[in-house]
């Protein structure tokens, strides 16, 4: 079963859903809640990423700093 899952997610067309992480350079999606908590803890601590993604399950600080540099960093 898992040479048939592996074999899926590395097929050679082009398609734009594989199994690679091909956003790392988009906004990441999150929800209402978790921008406003976000936007709440980075007023509370500043860049401090790994403590605000403890407080969102399923997110990673990494996420949360795209996020946040992708949404905020572009204002001038």
């Amino acid at each position: 079963m898992a040479d048939a899952d592996q074999s899926a997610c590395t097929s050679n067309d082009n398609s734009v859903d594989s199994c690679e992480d091909h956003g790392r350079d988009l906004k990441p999606e999150f929800s209402e809640d978790e921008e406003k908590l976000i936007t709440r803890m980075y007023n509370l601590v500043g860049e401090r990423w790994s403590l605000i993604a403890g407080r969102i399950p399923g997110r990673t600080a990494e996420e949360i700093e795209t996020y946040w540099t992708s949404t905020y960093s572009t204002r001038q």
